[in-house]
């Protein structure tokens, strides 16, 4: 099986990175989608009925969660990437390839 600890690094450094450029962006216009799903739904002026909180708060969840698998996902192509370019192997593999001096 291949060393996935790349892979691992670069969804985590992926997932901080969404933290911290990513959360509020995904989750004002995933809002915004749930406001625009509710209006549609239930016509132009939102009277605040559950359904439509409902809605608004489905979007924003949607958005964020969406918006971070995206993040998670490159982060993980990334570190991959990386690990596969700087040909990163565990010590115990390393130590049957290459014989002690």
């Amino acid at each position: 099986m291949a060393n996935k600890l790349p892979s691992i690094v670069g969804a985590g450094t992926g997932l901080l990175a969404f933290v911290f450029v990513g959360l509020l962006p995904s989750w004002l216009y995933g809002g915004y989608a749930g406001v625009l799903l509710a209006t549609g739904i239930f016509g132009s002026p939102l009277t605040g009925a559950f359904a439509e909180k409902a809605l608004i708060v489905f979007g924003s969840v949607l958005g964020v969660t969406a918006v971070a698998a995206l993040f998670a996902v490159a982060g993980a192509a990334a570190g991959a990437a990386v690990g596969a370019l700087l040909r990163v192997v565990p010590d115990e593999r390393r130590s049957k390839a290459e014989p002690k001096a």
